[in-house]
Order: structure tokens, then sequence, then C-alpha cells
């Protein structure tokens, strides 16, 4: 796999994934499903603390940098452990093939906790939100780049009907041009650019100034220390979405409070 173009892959990979539950489960089986379900939680609700940074804390179990991060799975041993530390929602993350994840996480990690929970992935088409929403995601992960206007905008509309607050995910002025005119609640911030992976902190810095007063942030990826959630505090930031530092500790809960300072 070329280092350069990784989001490349992981959108080919997802597509043949797509076409695949869709011959085990129609979109019309998907709705049917939704039908007898209790609301969603409130995901934005969830991460809007007054003078406070919220957490939503990542189950990864692998990623295309890293490789396997935690070899010692357990989705609700994980999950409870993240709702033990006091985290204000949960990320799973679904995608099969670089960062090892399933759809099916979404509703045993959902029986575990109370928290609401988000479905991180590669969304592209409507197809998608109905399986979230069926497999008990709350949230969907919307990443700017992978979608056109007229797409994001189907996409958050088929969220709004269907009760699930949804996260927009930027990585560049660019994108977050795109995004603010469609005026969504909850835009995501990723220090990472998911084409060459690269981490760069200075992300948050360039993009959160632009963002109009009103707008729930969450800043995403290389967040490791209490000094980076301090800085963002200061910035003025809502939530944090941590998983790495999270996956590789061997304690889960305590890392959770060194890092936020709880």
């Amino acid at each position: 796999m070329k280092k350069n173009d990784c989001l490349k892959e992981i959108v080919l990979k997802k597509q043949e994934r797509i076409a695949l539950a869709k011959q085990q489960l129609s979109e019309e089986e998907l709705k049917n499903m939704i039908q007898g379900l209790p609301p969603a939680r409130p995901f934005l609700e969830a991460i809007n603390k007054p003078r406070q940074i919220a957490l939503i804390a990542e189950i990864k179990k692998a990623s295309p940098s890293r490789g396997v991060i935690r070899a010692e799975f357990n989705l609700e041993e994980i999950a409870r452990a993240y709702q033990d530390a006091g985290v204000q929602a949960v990320s799973v993350l679904t995608e099969e093939d670089f960062f090892l994840g399933d759809i099916s996480y979404m509703n045993q990690v959902k029986q575990a906790i109370d928290v609401p929970v988000l479905r991180k992935d590669f969304i592209l088409e409507p197809y998608q939100v109905y399986q979230s929403r069926a497999f008990g995601a709350d949230a969907v992960l919307l990443i700017a780049d992978l979608l056109t206007k007229e797409k994001l905008t189907e996409l958050m509309q088929l969220a709004d009907s269907l009760g699930m607050d949804y996260l927009v995910e930027v990585h560049n002025e660019k994108e977050l041009k795109k995004v603010l005119t469609l005026k969504p609640p909850l835009i995501g911030i990723n220090n990472r650019d998911l084409h060459t992976l690269e981490v760069d902190l200075k992300t948050t810095e360039k993009l959160f100034i632009l963002i109009p007063k009103g707008k729930t942030v969450v800043v995403e990826s290389g967040l490791k220390s209490y000094q980076d959630i301090l800085f963002l505090k200061v910035l003025g930031v809502n939530a944090v979405l941590i998983g790495e530092a999270f996956m590789e500790a061997p304690d889960i809960r305590r890392k959770v409070e060194e890092v936020m300072g709880w």
C-alpha cells in the first residue's frame, strides 16, 4: 500500500464491503430493523459541557499507521473502562480492512454502556447511515474529504430524519469552507492527513479560528497528554476524540484520568 494515498485504498475496499453488506441485508431490511428501536441517545448534547472539555473515547483495534494497537481486545471491557472513567461518549471504529473493526461492534458496545456511541467509518452513501442506526449508532462520522457538498447534505438530512447526530470532519481550510456553507452544528478537526497519515497539531490552530462561535468543535488525532488538552481548553475547543493513547495503555481508566486531568 503506497503511503502517499491511504484514503484512496480505504475507499476502494469500503466500496467492496458496502456491496457485500447489501447482499446480506438490503436497505429495506435495515429500515425495518430501525422501526422498533428506541430513540438514539443525544450525542451532541452529551459532549456540550460548559467550562469543560468533553471526551469521546475511541475503541479501535488497529490503524493503517500503527497496525494492531491492542491485541487483547475485549469490547465490553474497554467500553466499561471508558464509562467508569467518566467519558461523555464512545467512538467505535467499524472499518474492517485497515482498522480491523466490524459493524457488529456497535451493538455490543451500546449494550455495555449508557453514554452515546459514534460510528466511525468511511461513510459514502445512505445505506451506511441506515446501517449505522440499525446496528445501534447514535451518531455518525461524515468525512468532508470523501463527500461532495450534495452528498454531505443528503447524508446530514438522512441522519436528522433518523434522529441521529453527525460529526462532520475536516482537515484543511478548503474542506472547512465547503462544510461551513452547510451549517452543521458539530465540526471535527482532524489533525491527521488521511492521505499521508501524517499528524500535525497545528491543523487545529489554523482551522479553529475560522469556525464561527456557536459551533461545537471536536479535535481528533495526535492528542496524547494533559498538556495537549490544556492547550485546547484555552483555545476554546468543546471536545476531544482520543483512541490510540488509551488503546495502547495497560490500564485504560487510569490513562483517561491522566490525559484528561480528571
